[in-house]
């Protein structure tokens, strides 16, 4: 029975959206992209930002901590998003949750870090599209025009109710990420998915 657990495939909090995610995507005509990224790496990071360990972390991840309030540093395919004073959240593609966190403790040496692996905690929303702005202006209480919240910007936020970080992605058109805690996705992909109905 244990090895039956160990090996049975993962199953993302909204396997059981992706069609209904994806339908909405096809009836806005393109003006709202509605999609789950799932398992990415998360990885909750404590430190010192004026301490040795800061300079060393980002010198091994090639990407340095992001020590504005509210900004998101990305490099390659790691993405720091600032939390706190102390805090951030490192996002990377699926399944590298020990390699950075071994990256992250070798490089941080005798200094006190602390990292945690996340990654089951929340699950990725991507949002894009010419109307995702006006979607998630439905249930955020945030100013998240361009000139206030725009790109490699970063709050932890409600959307809908619900706690998120929402993250304005950097790349031209990308959108938003929502991460969401993976007890509350369901309610948020409902709520998104009603929210999308109007432009179709």
């Amino acid at each position: 029975m244990a090895d039956t657990a160990l090996t049975a495939p993962l199953r993302s909090p909204l396997a059981q959206s992706a069609d209904r995610l994806a339908a909405a995507t096809r009836a806005s005509g393109g003006a709202i992209r509605l999609a789950e990224l799932p398992f990415l790496t998360q990885l909750n990071v404590r430190l010192d930002a004026k301490g040795a360990a800061a300079e060393t972390v980002g010198l091994a991840l090639d990407l340095q901590l992001p020590l504005q309030p509210n900004t998101v540093v990305r490099a390659g395919e790691l993405t720091a998003v600032w939390l706190g004073p102390d805090e951030w959240l490192l996002v990377g593609p699926p399944g590298g949750e020990r390699d950075l966190e071994n990256r992250i403790r070798e490089a941080a040496g005798d200094e006190h870090v602390s990292v945690t692996d996340v990654s089951a905690q929340r699950t990725t929303l991507l949002v894009t599209g010419p109307l995702a702005l006006d979607l998630l202006a439905h249930g955020c209480p945030l100013d998240l025009h361009p000139r206030v919240f725009g790109a490699g910007r970063c709050a932890q936020t409600t959307l809908g109710r619900t706690q998120v970080v929402l993250v304005a992605r950097d790349e031209p058109r990308a959108g938003f990420w929502v991460l969401v805690r993976s007890t509350f996705a369901g309610y948020l992909a409902d709520w998104l998915l009603d929210a999308a109905a109007e432009y179709v």
